[in-house]
This record gives structure tokens, sequence and C-alpha cells, in this order.
């Protein structure tokens, strides 16, 4: 195998991957062993008709698609571990030439990272920002805590309001017709939460148990369904319970059950200490975000459309897992929500693109500093992997390859960087 590169505007490059007719030729085999349990040929029992055979009565193009997967996910990587060229996005594959008796040639277009000229990147101004406990902050959080420790009662002698739970069946129709999906039973709904379209919860406010409600709503325009898109649909809905949320009184009794603390005035000292040490880390986390963004208005870089776009598929991943920490699947997010998935790819595009610019000045900032990763900064973050993920260190150790090593030693300078800029930045 052998591959060639051609450099392409805007970071892009196209790789051309040969890989010898011998090559092919062993894919091709293994394509046959894949297939030939599926494929009847009168005269033969299934998975005994001869390669040859298959190939004289249906054309050898019949292996090509499975010879050619087969070809580029082992070509593609093996080429590229040993290539010099830092590669920052999934190639994208065109075949070149694909023919029996002759060597299997494609091209993967891939984005190269981009260079990264620096401006000043030291003494960068930015505004003080104040950090205070307000009475309004304190608040917040007693309220926060009250949830917290509430309970649901149920209501029978009231009607649905604001905040309720109601339990309830339903069923959608659009011009009359049900539609698929649209119909639930038993279904928990927290009014006020904005889980369903539209004015959808602002309709069941007022509503009784037992009552049959007609609500009326319009999807819309951008919903993941395309024939429910922009159209007005009518749900019959029952109120099968109410529940509401019942908070706890703010006393002493509730400091000792809630907290280490006997009084509520013990208790609300430390919330305020707690809410302190937040708002200062915020302070700092906001200080960081602002001397890096005047890094990069400083900057100039080019950054390949592939780039960015595979970082919004790593923004969409790391939200769905956040999602099904909490028991839900993106697909119901975005039936929730009314987006499908392109558009919630969209809405990340603007966020990825400053993650990216972010990312590059730092590593610009590390290799300018020459900033260098000690063993001791090594073990202190494999240390904390094992206590994320209480794993044996040890075992950690010997499961981190060589690759991943680079990449965590890589994350290590790039902070070294951000800390490096914000020691130097002056407050105003």
């Amino acid at each position: 195998m052998s591959y060639t590169v051609e450099k392409l505007e805007k970071n892009m490059a196209k790789i051309t991957i040969e890989v010898t007719a011998e090559e092919f030729e062993k894919a091709m085999v293994e394509a046959y062993h894949k297939q030939k349990n599926k494929i009847s040929v009168p005269g033969f029992r299934k998975g005994k008709v001869p390669m040859a055979f298959i190939e004289k009565a249906y054309g050898p193009a019949i292996f090509y698609e499975d010879a050619a997967n087969i070809c580029i996910q082992e070509a593609y990587p093996r080429e590229m571990a040993d290539c010099d060229l830092e590669i920052v996005s999934r190639p994208g594959i065109d075949v070149v030439q694909m023919e029996k008796g002759k060597a299997f040639i494609f091209n993967a277009e891939v984005a190269l990272k981009p260079e990264v000229t620096l401006g000043d990147y030291k003494g960068i101004e930015v505004e003080k920002i104040a950090v205070e406990v307000t009475d309004e902050d304190m608040e917040a959080e007693l309220k926060r805590v009250q949830q917290q420790n509430s309970r649901s009662v149920i209501v029978e002698d009231r009607a649905a309001q604001m905040d309720d739970e109601v339990t309830i069946d339903f069923e959608g129709f659009v011009d009359g017709v049900a539609f698929e999906g649209g119909k639930g039973s038993d279904y928990p709904l927290k009014l006020g939460s904005h889980s369903f379209i539209d004015t959808f919860e602002d309709q069941l406010v007022g509503k009784n148990i037992g009552d049959e409600v007609e609500v009326n709503v319009t999807f819309p325009e951008q919903y993941q369904s395309p024939e429910l898109a922009g159209k007005p649909a009518m749900f019959k809905v029952v109120i099968k319970g109410i529940k509401a949320v019942e908070l706890p009184e703010l006393d002493d009794e509730f400091a000792s059950e809630a907290s280490e603390f006997d009084t509520m005035e013990e208790y609300k000292e430390d919330i305020r200490k707690t809410l302190l040490a937040k708002k200062e880390s915020e302070a700092k986390r906001q200080k960081e975000t602002k001397v890096i963004d005047k890094i990069v208005e400083g900057a100039s870089m080019d950054i390949p459309d592939a780039m960015v776009e595979m970082m919004q598929e790593q923004m969409v991943d790391e939200f769905a897992q956040r999602l099904s920490y909490q028991g839900l699947q993106l697909e119901q997010y975005l039936q929730f929500t009314g987006m499908d998935i392109n558009a919630f790819k969209e809405q990340c595009k603007p966020e990825a693109y400053k993650r990216i610019q972010a990312r590059l000045v730092l590593e610009a900032v590390a290799e300018a500093e020459a900033v260098e990763v000690t063993e001791d900064e090594m073990n202190k973050e494999l240390e904390n992997l094992a206590s994320m993920y209480q794993m044996d260190l040890e075992k950690l150790k010997e499961v981190v390859g060589e690759k991943e090593a680079a990449s965590m030693k890589k994350d290590i300078a790039v902070q070294k960087a951000a800390d490096i800029v914000v020691e130097a930045a002056k407050e105003v």
C-alpha cells in the first residue's frame, strides 16, 4: 500500500491511498465468505456456492462494496498511523478505482489542523468581576433547597395549577386523523415544564380530575416529522390525576433534618459560604473565558468546515449522554422540543466554532511558552481519572496507551497555557 497527499484550500487535504491488487483480492474473498450464506443458487446448498460460480453468474461487482469497506477500514488507519499530518476530521471517502485484478484506489478528504498566528496573549485587560452573595441569591438557593426537600401530595379538591404534575391520557389528531406517536396513557406531565409543544400545558390549567379536554396546538415549522411540521393539531386529553408540590417550612427543624446544623441561622451562613465559593469559581471561569476570547480576537486561523462539523457531532453526543443520565433519549428530547437532528446540530455550530478557536490558541500559547508536562502532573491526572471512574490506578495505567497518554498530555498543557494567560491578565 502507498499514499500521496494533495493540499487543498482552507486546510483541507486529499489523501490518495492505493491498495495492491492482491490485497483487494483478499478482501473480495473475505466479502464472499461474509455473503455466501445469503446467496441462493439452484443446484447448490446455501453457503456452498463456489466464489467463481457466483462471480460468473452475477459478476464480481457483487462483492465490491463489502471488499471496498474492508480495504478502507484497514488501509486508512494503517497508512495514517505513521503520517505526519495532523488530521482533525473524519475522512470523506471517494472510490477512484475498483476492479477485479487491479489495485483498489480511493481518496480520503480530511481537514488538517490550522496554523495559528498569535497576537498579544499576555497582559490582556479584562473587566473585574465583582463577587458577592445578594439577598436574591440566598432567596433563590433557599427556594431550591425547599424544592429539593418537597413532597408530592394528591389533589382532589381543586383544579390543576401551574407547577402541578398532572397524569393524563392523550391522543393527537391532524385533520381529524390520529397520527403515529401521538398517543399516551398515564403520562406524568409537569405544568410549566414546556415539555410539550406550543401551549399544550397552558390549556390544562384550571381543569379538574375526570375532565376531557380538547387541546389545540400547532406543530413547529422545523418539527422532526415532516408530515406534522407546521400543521395544526387537536389532542383529546383526559385528566386522570393531579399532584401538588408541598414545600417544608424553613425553620430550625428543617435545618436539623436537611443539614448538619441545629439552627436555620447556622444553615444559612453555611449556604452563604457555599454560594460565595461557587461565585468565586464562576468568576474565575468567566475571567478565563474573557481572556481567551480576547486572545482569539487578536489571532488569525483558517478553520475548515469539516473540523467544525466534527465538533458539532461531538457536542450532540455529549448532550445525548447528559440526557441519558436523566433517563431521556435524544430522540425523545427532539420530539418534545419539535426540533430535528440537523436543526439541533446547526444550533451547536457557533459554540463548536468557539470551542475550536479557544483550543487552537491555547495549543499555540503552550507551544510559544514551551510548556512541558511533568510525570507528577500526568500521575495526578491519572489518579483523578481512576477516582472518577472508580478504577484501580495501576489497572488504569495498563489500559492507557500511547495515543491516550499523548492526548492527556496535550490537555494538561492546554490547561497550563490557560493558567499562564489568566495569571498574566490585568483586571480593570
